[in-house]
């Protein structure tokens, strides 16, 4: 799998993902809130499969082209 998830995607994932989570213990106290381990997720792998399904890439791009295998 290549990497399509950038930094800051990678930080607003994690957010997002920790936000949706702690709807479980507080606020609604809904199970609903359990989606946002998908997020989190997604930010740890470095990987969507909604962007390469849509062709989506937030990895920064190397000047030679190709993309960074470090990001």
């Amino acid at each position: 799998m290549k990497h399509n998830v950038g930094n800051i995607d990678r930080t607003l994932r994690i957010v997002a993902g920790l936000g949706l989570i702690s709807l479980v213990f507080i606020g609604p106290r809904t199970p609903w809130g359990w989606i946002g381990i998908v997020p989190i997720l997604t930010a740890l792998t470095r990987w969507c499969p909604a962007y390469s399904l849509l062709g989506v890439n937030t990895c920064p791009v190397d000047k030679g082209g190709e993309r960074s295998k470090t990001s």
